[in-house]
């Protein structure tokens, strides 16, 4: 009797291990778990797909040939990446909503193609970081490269982290770079690699057209990469990503102040505008230490009208 006891036992202990199991599986695995409705009312199962690749792409008004095949299946990996990488696009989206206007406005003032902005996503996700070749800021800048085009760079001034200088530095890069290779694919790769590298290249290959270069990994994935950012963020929905109105970060309301006398302690500045240091610094990146000494140049500090504004408060009207 006491065997028999030991055999039911040990048999409901595995069918237990069976049916949690099963439940388990049915759970997690892609073909069984049902996320959402379709529109006749009807569970779907979650799925992971090759993002929508269009049949025809421009870049600032350049036609991408779409018709070779390694072109498509090099964009189609970016749309991969970014699509799939989502913690990223999301965040990049986010920030777009806020730092946008102020590039989109420079790109047209510079004689641009609005495109660009997709390039300084593709550089920074748009944050201030800094690379590990020391390139910082929005548009990743190196400290040579960013001194040829007019940036100040010191102890207490650092302009690569100043958008409009550094996005109007960038404006200048480029159109100089279009107009010695004759492109604005091949300017963007020269962005990247530098120009010298990119003529010695074409020269080597014989080639004058950015998509039939053999470049390193990173130049030669970086057009694919900005034009990934640009079909995603024209059409997010398009790619999966669902933002609202409230998720986006909106620019914040400032006004601008002209310094024209040395500020030896920044803390204190702070105060006396009655705002935080953290809101000085963060509206004014390109400020590098707690004091602003002035010499012969002036300079335009943003403060914010209204210290602490909720986020309701940023929202448009």
């Amino acid at each position: 009797m006491k065997e028999k006891k030991k055999i039911l036992l040990a048999f409901a202990l595995v069918l237990g291990t069976f049916l949690a199991a099963l439940l388990t599986f049915s759970v997690m695995h892609p073909k069984l778990r049902a996320e959402g409705n379709s529109e006749n009312g009807e569970e779907t199962p979650a799925l992971n797909v090759s993002p929508y690749l269009p049949e025809s792409v421009a870049f600032a008004g350049e036609k991408i040939p779409l018709d070779v095949y390694w072109v498509r299946e090099n964009l189609d990996r970016e749309l991969i990446v970014a699509s799939y990488h989502h913690s990223t696009t999301i965040l990049s989206i986010k920030r777009a909503a806020r730092f946008f206007p102020a590039i989109e406005k420079i790109l047209a003032e510079e004689g641009l193609p609005d495109d660009f902005k997709y390039l300084c996503v593709a550089e920074s996700n748009l944050q201030n970081v800094v690379s590990p070749a020391k390139a910082s800021g929005f548009w990743q800048f190196l400290e040579s490269t960013a001194k040829i085009y007019g940036l100040e760079v010191n102890s207490e001034v650092d302009e690569r982290y100043h958008l409009e200088k550094a996005t109007r530095a960038a404006c200048r890069y480029l159109q100089d770079s279009k107009n010695r290779l004759g492109s604005w694919a091949l300017a963007a790769a020269a962005y990247n690699m530098g120009e010298v590298g990119l003529k010695r290249n074409m020269e080597t290959q014989q080639c004058s057209n950015y998509w039939d270069l053999l470049l390193n990994q990173e130049t030669a994935r970086y057009m694919y990469r900005i034009i990934a950012y640009k079909l995603i963020f024209e059409h997010p929905e398009r790619y999966n990503f669902s933002l609202g109105k409230t998720d986006l970060y909106y620019p914040i309301p400032t006004t601008e102040i002209a310094i024209d006398t040395t500020i030896p302690d920044l803390y204190q500045f702070a105060v006396d505008q009655k705002i935080t240091y953290r809101e000085l610094k963060e509206l004014n990146p390109w400020l590098r230490t707690s004091s602003l000494t002035v010499k012969n140049n002036k300079y335009a500090i943003l403060l914010p009208i209204q210290s602490k504004m909720s986020s309701e408060e940023l929202l448009p009207k």
